[in-house]
C-alpha cells in the first residue's frame, strides 16, 4: 500500500511540476504569440462545445493569422460582430491551444447579398511534434471588408 501511495505522489509531482517539452526557436522568442492552428494528425481534434450551456465562458483571446501552418483545415466560428462603421467583423470561435491550433488564414468572399468568412487553422510548423492539452479556448480575430456590410448576410464558410 505504501508503494502505491509513493507512485501516486510521484505522478502528481510530475504532472503538476513538469516542464514543457517544447522550446522557443531562435526566430520565435519564448512566450511570444505564434498565431492559432490545427490539431496534430495523430490526435483527434479538440471539439468545441456544441451548445451555450456547458460552454466555458470568458473573454476571447485575440489572434492574428500566422500562415504556413501544417495541415490547415476549416474551422467553424460562433459569431461575427460588425464594427460600428460596418467595414470589419470580429469573428469569434472555439479552438484548442497553441502550438497545436494556430490560425493559418481567413478567406473572405463578398457578394452583393452575403459575406462568407472561412477560418483555417493548422499546427505551428515550428512545433510539429508538440503535445497540447485538450481544452477549448475562445479566440477572436478581426476581418476587414472591401465594402461596408450594410444589409448583407454573414455566412460561415466552414459549415
Amino acid at each position: 500500500m505504501r508503494k502505491l501511495w509513493l507512485v501516486a505522489l510521484l505522478f502528481l509531482v510530475v504532472a503538476c511540476g513538469g516542464t514543457s517539452s517544447t522550446s522557443a526557436s531562435p526566430e520565435q522568442p519564448e512566450g511570444s504569440p505564434s498565431g492559432a492552428g490545427v490539431d496534430h494528425p495523430s490526435r483527434p481534434p479538440v471539439q468545441p462545445p456544441g451548445t451555450a450551456t456547458g460552454a466555458p465562458s470568458g473573454t476571447p483571446s485575440p489572434v492574428t493569422p500566422a500562415g504556413l501552418t501544417l495541415n490547415p483545415h476549416t474551422v467553424p466560428w460562433e459569431s461575427a460582430t460588425p464594427a460600428d462603421d460596418g467595414r470589419s467583423l470580429d469573428i469569434v470561435w472555439w479552438s484548442g491551444v497553441e502550438p497545436c491550433n494556430v490560425l493559418d488564414h481567413v478567406e473572405v468572399t463578398e457578394t452583393a447579398r452575403e459575406v462568407t468568412v472561412t477560418l483555417y487553422e493548422g499546427q505551428d510548423r515550428r512545433s510539429p511534434d508538440a503535445v497540447c492539452i485538450a481544452i477549448a479556448v475562445l479566440k477572436t480575430t478581426k476581418v476587414h471588408l472591401k465594402a461596408p456590410l450594410g444589409g448583407r448576410k454573414v455566412v460561415d464558410g466552414a459549415k
